[in-house]
């Protein structure tokens, strides 16, 4: 099962999101749905979104066209910059860095981290 945190940081201009495990479609909905009750309230080009994906799984085949209208979603809304943060993970970092590309998502910045 996904789990997902956001929260907003308005002195900073940052959105905060942190992805756990392997998300169902229906974990995806219910993340997009709280995505977009964060995002309505601000103006999204003034902000950054940070997205914590070190304790994400690999996102299986049936649910990849979910994450890429996240993508195009994050595209479409304008943020300043779009980071994400990975563990030492290829092939989720080839997956994630596909799709951005695919969305079209320009100010996509993908950071691998090794933990001790």
């Amino acid at each position: 099962m996904g789990k997902f945190v956001l929260k907003t940081d308005s002195v900073n201009k940052i959105i905060n999101i942190e992805l756990e495990g392997t998300f169902s479609n229906e974990d995806g909905l219910k993340s997009i749905q709280a995505y977009q009750q964060t995002v309505n309230p601000i103006t999204p080009s003034e902000y950054a979104l940070q997205i914590d994906c070190r304790k994400l799984n690999v996102t299986a085949p049936d649910v990849v066209p979910l994450l890429e209208g996240c993508f195009v979603m994050f595209k479409a809304d304008g943020f300043e910059k779009v980071s994400l943060t990975l563990e030492n993970n290829p092939i989720l970092k080839m997956q994630l860095a596909r799709l951005g590309r695919k969305a079209g998502l320009e100010n996509l910045e993908i950071t691998s981290t090794v933990s001790a």
